[in-house]
């Protein structure tokens, strides 16, 4: 029984200090929350108000020491707030960090576009030397030279080794070779080495055009010695028979000699 009395006294306390719980609203402290955090600056909302003739105590015990308080706007987000200001710096700061990638990438592909067409590197995979250099220098790249008189008779062959023109081509073509590969390897603009192409298949066909003319020189030159070798091999009897003048000469003293003994 004394524990049934217990328990209804302490639920009664509970229940009277449950109402003696009243929610109490200040405004001026609602007023306040609402003006820093999202409504505007309402000068109309601070209170206490000066009430007539401005002889509200409250008033002056509360804004009498900050009297220009009601009309600065103080929100972080206002127009000039400090959080307004960071918002606006950092999305400046964006916009120019957005500016400045994009120079930096307009930067970049003008170096790689610049780099690609000075790299020695790259310089195979030039659209002008695909579709033109790298075909009229294919006999000279490819190694087509090694035998360039396997055509010609045996003749013609060993004179153009024992005269050296053989070999001057082929040091030539080895030259000329060099040249190439330098001009393509090393870094310079795509003008220049395109320049140097030029005149480097200007020497190469200019060199070709002299070993085709030695070539055929070769082959008339031997038609012309087998033609005089011929001829002196007809003649040879007749020379062999007919005196030379030293003969002549003895035979002549020889018979003004014997005349005068007479």
């Amino acid at each position: 029984m004394m524990k049934t009395i217990c328990l209804i006294c302490a639920a009664l306390s509970v229940y009277i200090s449950a109402f003696a719980q009243e929610p109490l609203r200040d405004e001026a402290i609602i007023y306040q929350q609402e003006r820093m955090v999202f409504k505007a600056w309402d000068q109309d909302k601070f209170t206490p108000k000066p009430g007539f003739l401005g002889l509200n105590p409250l008033y002056w015990l509360t804004w009498g020491l900050h009297p220009d308080y009601p009309k600065n706007d103080l929100r972080p987000l206002a127009f000039f707030g400090p959080q307004a200001q960071r918002l606006s710096l950092a999305l400046a700061m964006q916009h120019a960090g957005e500016r400045y990638k994009l120079s930096s990438d307009t930067l970049m592909n003008a170096f790689s576009e610049q780099a690609a067409a000075h790299s020695g590197l790259l310089a195979k995979t030039d659209p002008l030397w695909l579709l033109y250099y790298s075909r009229a220098f294919a006999p000279l790249l490819n190694g087509n030279q090694d035998n360039p008189i396997a055509d010609l008779s045996l003749s013609a062959r060993r004179y153009l080794q024992q005269s050296g023109i053989y070999d001057w081509y082929m040091g030539e073509c080895a030259l000329l070779r060099q040249r190439l590969e330098a001009a393509s390897e090393t870094d310079m603009e795509r003008g220049s080495r395109i320049m140097a192409w030029h005149r480097l298949l200007g020497d190469y066909r200019k060199l070709i055009s002299v070993w085709e003319s030695a070539r055929g020189r070769a082959a008339l030159y031997l038609s012309i010695k087998e033609a005089a070798s011929s001829l002196r091999q007809v003649a040879s009897p007749r020379v062999n028979q007919a005196k030379t003048d030293i003969q002549i000469a003895d035979e002549i003293l020889k018979n003004s000699k014997f005349k005068l003994k007479l």
